[in-house]
């Protein structure tokens, strides 16, 4: 689910940056746009694309289209931190803020690999300690003192 939620969002990414290079008149925006797809498949994002093409639109004397590029580059590169935790999160039954930890804390730890092994290894350690929580409220003999012995000598 987290190498789905990464490409979904890489392809949300390049249409609506595609979009935007089409209207604004930004020359070759089919190449653009693969290029973008790409750069977000590989978490660099679609930053350096976008701001590329505002800076030319601004030199070629459109700052209209140049701050309209704009805004609209800045919309396109937020949809990575919303969209991507959602959709991972709609593949791992975790709270949401636990995704965006997860996805950060790999970031971190692992670097770009680390996007993929953070969720992971949280769903595990999730999924275990919510397994482990709801045998011990069951009642089924698991985690009582009394079932170890040296816990039953300290009383």
């Amino acid at each position: 689910s987290v190498a789905l939620g990464i490409v979904v969002t890489a392809l949300m990414q390049a249409v609506l940056a595609a979009a935007g290079l089409f209207v604004v008149g930004v020359p070759f925006p089919g190449m653009l746009t693969a290029l973008v797809f790409l750069l977000c498949v590989a978490q660099i994002g679609a930053g350096p694309v976008m701001f590329l093409a505002v800076f030319w639109t601004y030199w070629s004397g459109a700052s209209g289209w140049g701050t309209a590029l704009l805004v609209w580059s800045l919309f396109v590169l937020s949809l990575d931190n919303v969209v991507r935790p959602i959709l991972i999160r709609k593949g791992a039954d975790l709270p949401l803020l636990l995704v965006f930890v997860s996805v950060a804390g790999g970031l971190l730890a692992f670097g770009v690999v680390g996007i993929f092994v953070g969720p992971a290894v949280l769903a595990v350690a999730y999924s275990l300690l919510a397994d482990w929580i709801n045998t011990r409220e069951s009642g089924d003999g698991l985690g009582r003192r009394s079932d170890f012995p040296v816990a039953a000598d300290l009383r």
